[in-house]
């Protein structure tokens, strides 16, 4: 059996509404029930992720009629990254990293200290993070179907 690291359904479908209400008009709101519809999610699971969102200010929503949802702030300035940590909260790959920023979490390893693989699961840490800083939602809701280049790692 393989094992992979694996994105949340939480995660994924923060995503695609996200990246979904990027492309309409910021002066439009839609509401959560068409956002839903268009990205083929359940109702119940988005409304609890577009709250979370909106807790964090990504998303602004508005009551009643003629209300719905719309990106808070300019596509170009809300990351893969922000929307992942805002639904989830702090990205680690491995339990013994702190809070997504590489240092060492001795409380959760015993034997972090000493531990030989810890440079490599800081630098995949250090990578992956890269790269869901630099993809914007701007760039992943443009017509031609996300135009995010990635990082060259060297």
């Amino acid at each position: 059996m393989q094992h992979v690291l694996q994105i949340s359904r939480k995660i994924d479908y923060g995503l695609r509404a996200m990246i979904f209400l990027a492309g309409r008009p910021t002066d439009e709101l839609i509401p959560f029930r068409e956002v839903a519809r268009r990205i083929e999610v359940p109702e119940d699971f988005l409304a609890k992720i577009l709250k979370t969102l909106a807790d964090a200010g990504l998303v602004q929503s508005q009551r009643g009629s003629g209300g719905g949802y719309a990106l808070a702030k300019p596509a170009g300035d809300i990351s893969f990254l922000d929307v992942i940590e805002a639904v989830e909260g702090p990205v680690k790959v491995n339990v013994c990293l702190q809070d997504g920023d590489g240092a060492p979490d001795h409380d959760a390893c015993s034997v972090a200290p000493s531990c030989t693989m810890l440079s490599v699961w800081r630098e995949g840490q250090e990578r992956m993070l890269e790269v869901y800083r630099k993809a914007t939602l701007a760039e992943l809701a443009s017509p031609r179907g996300g135009g995010h280049k990635l990082p060259t790692l060297a």
